[in-house]
C-alpha cells in the first residue's frame, strides 16, 4: 500500500466528512428559513432521513450506481456493500462509499425541502426510501457509473444535475402534490411573505453549506496528486463570491433594497452552478458563472411565486435553475486543457457538441427526475388519504402534531401560559 492510495483515502475521507456535516447547514438554513414551530420537525427530520438513505444506500444504491453487469438504466452488483475493495481504486474504496452516501444524503435532503412545514412524517419516510433507491441512483449510474449519459460525454464533475437538479425536480413534484402552505397565497393569486423565524440561523447554514462545498467539489477529485483539488477549490469559492454579490446588487436595484435572504440564496446558487463545471473551467469563468446564477435565483424565486409554487427554502431556484444553468455552462466554457470528460465548450473552439449533450443530460434527467418521485407521491397520497398534515395541525406547527414537543419549549410554554392566565 503506497503513499499516494494513503493520501488519496485521507483526503477524500475528509472530504466525506465535509459533505455530511453540510447536513448541519441544511438543518439551519431550512429551519431559519421557516417558521419557529416546525424548528424541532425540521431538525430531526434531517437526521432521520440520512440515516434512512445511508441504509438504502447500502443495500441498493451503491450498487445501482457503481455496480458491474450494468443494464440500460443501473449496475446490478455490490448490493448490501461489505467493505471489500474494488479493482481500480486509487482510495480505500469503503472511503470512497462513504464519500457517495454523502452526495445521497444531500440529494434527498434537498428533495425534502420542498415539504417544509406540511408534509406528514410517513411522507418523508416512504419517500426518502423510494427516492434513495429508484430516483437517485439512476441518474447518479448514467453520469458518473459509467452510464449512457457517461458515454457521451456528459460532463458534471460534482453533481449540478446528479444531485442538485434531481434533488430540486423531486422537490418540484412535492410542492405540486402537497399544495401550498395554508395562508402563503390569497384569493387574487398574489402571494404573501411567511418569513423565516431566524435570519442569523439561515446565514450560519448557509456558511456551513459554503465550507462543506469544498469537500462536495474538490473532494471530488478522489486524489491529491498534483494538487489540482485546489484550482477546484479555488473556482468554487469564487463562483459563491460572485452569485452573493450578484443577488444582493440585483435585489438592490429591483427592490430598493438589499435583501438579505436573496444575497444567501446567491451564494448557495453559486455554489451549485459552479458544481458541475469548478474542473472544466478557467477561474475567470467561474466568476462569470456565479455572476449569472446569483442574477438566475433572484428571478426564477419571483417566477415560481407568480406560479402559486410554495418553495419555502427555495430548493427550485437554488439548487434546480442553478442546477440547471451550472450543467449548461460547461458548454460554453469547458476548456481543451481541462475538459478531460467530454469535449471543449462553444467559447474554446467545441462548437454546439458539448452543449447539446449537456442539454441532453439536463432534460432526460431532469425529466426522469420529476416523473418518478410525482408517482412515488401520488401514489402514496392515494394508498395513505394524503400526504400533508391537517389544517389544525399545520396551523398547530408540526413540532407538536408529528412529535408532541416544541423545538422551542420555552418560548411555546410561556405563551401558552399566558394564554391560560388571561
Amino acid at each position: 500500500m503506497d503513499a499516494t492510495f494513503l493520501m488519496n483515502s485521507l483526503w477524500v475521507m475528509l472530504g466525506a466528512i465535509l459533505v455530511i456535516f453540510m447536513l448541519g447547514g441544511f438543518i439551519m438554513l431550512e429551519a431559519g428559513s421557516t417558521r419557529m414551530k416546525n424548528a424541532g420537525h425540521i431538525a430531526g427530520k434531517t437526521i432521520f432521513t440520512f440515516g434512512l438513505a445511508s441504509l438504502v444506500f447500502w443495500a441498493v444504491g451503491f450498487g445501482f450506481i457503481f455496480g458491474d453487469n450494468a443494464n440500460f438504466l443501473v449496475g446490478l452488483s455490490n448490493f448490501f456493500y461489505s467493505g471489500a475493495e474494488l479493482e481500480g481504486m486509487s482510495l480505500s474504496s469503503p472511503v470512497f462509499f462513504v464519500f457517495q452516501l454523502a452526495f445521497a444524503g444531500i440529494a434527498i435532503t434537498i428533495a425534502l425541502g420542498g415539504f417544509a412545514e406540511r408534509a406528514k412524517l410517513s411522507v418523508y419516510l416512504i419517500f426518502t426510501l423510494l427516492f434513495s433507491a429508484i430516483v437517485y441512483p439512476v441518474v447518479a449510474h448514467w453520469i458518473w457509473g459509467g452510464g449512457w449519459l457517461a458515454e457521451h460525454g456528459k460532463q458534471d464533475f460534482a453533481g449540478s444535475t446528479v444531485v442538485h437538479l434531481t434533488g430540486a425536480m423531486a422537490a418540484l413534484a412535492a410542492t405540486i402534490l402537497l399544495k401550498p402552505r395554508i395562508g402563503k397565497f390569497n384569493k387574487d393569486g398574489s402571494a404573501n411573505n411567511i418569513y423565516g423565524h431566524n435570519q442569523v440561523y439561515t446565514a450560519l447554514g448557509v456558511l456551513i453549506l459554503w465550507v462543506g462545498w469544498f469537500g462536495f467539489n474538490a473532494g471530488s477529485t478522489l486524489s491529491v496528486e498534483d494538487g489540482f483539488f485546489g484550482f477546484v477549490a479555488l473556482n468554487t469559492n469564487l463562483a459563491a463570491g460572485a452569485g452573493a454579490v450578484a443577488a444582493l446588487i440585483i435585489s438592490w436595484m429591483v427592490m430598493g433594497k438589499s435583501d438579505v435572504p436573496t444575497m444567501l440564496n446567491g451564494a448557495l446558487a453559486g455554489l451549485v452552478a459552479i458544481t458541475a463545471s469548478c474542473a472544466f473551467v478557467d477561474t475567470w469563468a467561474s466568476v462569470v458563472i456565479g455572476l449569472v446564477a446569483g442574477i438566475l435565483v433572484f428571478y426564477s424565486v419571483r417566477f415560481f411565486e407568480k406560479r402559486k409554487i410554495d418553495d419555502p427554502i427555495y430548493a427550485l431556484s437554488v439548487h434546480g435553475a442553478a442546477g440547471i444553468w451550472g450543467t449548461l455552462s460547461t458548454g460554453f466554457f469547458a476548456t481543451p486543457e481541462l475538459a478531460t470528460v467530454g469535449k471543449p465548450g462553444l467559447f474554446y473552439g467545441g462548437g454546439f457538441e458539448q452543449l447539446g449533450v449537456q442539454f441532453m443530460g439536463v432534460a432526460v434527467s431532469g425529466i426522469y427526475a420529476f416523473a418518478v418521485s410525482f408517482i412515488i407521491l401520488a401514489v402514496a397520497k392515494k394508498l395513505m388519504g394524503g400526504l400533508r398534515v391537517t389544517e389544525e395541525e399545520e396551523i398547530m406547527g408540526l413540532d407538536l402534531s408529528e412529535h408532541g414537543s416544541y423545538g422551542y419549549p420555552e418560548v411555546f410554554m410561556a405563551e401558552e401560559n399566558k394564554r391560560l392566565s388571561s
